[in-house]
């Protein structure tokens, strides 16, 4: 009941009091003048006479009396207790704590609503932005917002005030559940993007040797004349014309598996295994500055220039290798050079010339 009717109450238990007390007062007022001698006046004799009741005629006044007293009394009864208009001290605290926590949970729901507005923003970039940049399916609604039990919560709609408390708890459940998710899918995207990095460093992505005039690329990337045949042959690399001892770089972090001159016609030579199916060779070398099974980075000094092997003068051949098949290097220079450089390194690539190897 609301704080407001407990003065009309307190007036409407008054009057209930007043009530009783009159009641109480005309039943004790009929009580004495039912002792009272009556007479009446009797035209025959011309005098008065005595009324004398029969004593059943009393006895049953009185009870008819008695029971519409209880009667009364009964009704009465029932309509305090069933209207709750009587409240004791607890249980008027009890009614205002019970209002307080009502005004609590109001504001909790308030809360809540601002938590859903900003982790459904979270939700819409987790899934259009974060999972699409990094190709991760999305997380549909079914699976954020679902799974949930509608008998879970009856034992809670059976207390007072018992669908704001079952509502609170049933957002809370699923703010709870969706937190959880996003917290998992947040995880997923942090291990994809260092993933993506190392992916990133790990790719071959510069040139192998200093070529800022971009004049030290000799032959490129397909069918070319063998210098020592002339015959037609596929050239599976490019050729860096540089002079002897010229500093030659890994073009992307990895793990050196040769570091040798035991396959014909390279000479000295290193391979790279980059990870994600990518291998780089470096051959005709010099010297080598690396061993197998050595970790190195994206622009570590690994060797220098030489005619090691079969070659007709001073140069680097340099191979780019994916999931065993060799793909032009000119594709893996966008870490060193402009788009103006590039087009023109490709344009003087795709000339059939003479290979140097």
């Amino acid at each position: 009941m609301a704080y407001g009717l407990l003065p009309i109450a307190y007036s409407l238990q008054n009057y209930i009091f007043f009530v009783i007390k009159q009641q109480i007062s005309y039943f004790f007022y009929t009580f004495a003048r039912m002792k009272k001698v009556k007479y009446y006046y009797d035209p025959e004799t011309l005098s008065y006479k005595r009324i004398r009741n029969k004593k059943r005629t009393k006895v049953r006044n009185a009870l008819i009396f008695l029971l519409a007293a209880a009667l009364f009394g009964s009704i009465l009864s029932l309509i305090i207790i069933n209207s709750r208009l009587f409240f004791t001290p607890r249980e008027v605290m009890l009614a205002r704590e019970i209002k307080a926590y009502e005004t609590n949970y109001e504001i909790l729901n308030r809360k809540m609503e601002l938590v859903e507005q900003v982790l459904a923003d979270v939700q819409e970039r987790d899934n259009n932005m974060y999972r699409l940049y990094f190709n991760a399916p999305i997380i549909p609604d079914s699976v954020r917002k679902g799974g949930f039990d509608p008998n879970k919560y009856k034992d809670l709609e059976k207390l007072g005030s018992s669908k704001l408390v079952a509502n609170t708890t049933k957002r809370l459940d699923k703010l709870r559940k969706q937190l959880v998710i996003q917290s998992k899918s947040l995880d997923e995207i942090n291990k994809l993007s260092k993933e993506k990095e190392k992916f990133l460093a790990s790719i071959p992505a510069i040139q192998p040797v200093n070529n800022k005039d971009l004049k030290r690329m000799a032959s490129g990337y397909g069918w070319r004349s063998d210098p020592f045949t002339k015959a037609r042959k596929f050239h599976y690399g490019m050729d860096f014309s540089s002079p002897q001892g010229t500093p030659v770089y890994a073009t992307g972090d990895g793990v050196v598996i040769r570091a040798d001159d035991g396959s014909s016609g390279y000479g000295n030579h290193i391979r790279i295994d980059h990870g994600y199916g990518y291998v780089t060779l470096y051959g005709h070398l010099s010297a080598y500055n690396v061993r197998a099974g050595q970790h190195v980075k994206r622009g570590d000094l690994i060797g220098k220039v030489g005619s090691t092997g079969r070659s007709e003068a001073p140069h680097l051949h340099y191979e780019v290798i994916k999931n065993g098949e060799h793909i032009n290097p000119i594709h893996f220079y966008y870490g060193n050079l402009s788009a103006d450089e590039y087009a023109e390194m490709l344009r003087v690539s795709t000339q059939e010339n003479q290979s140097l190897d």
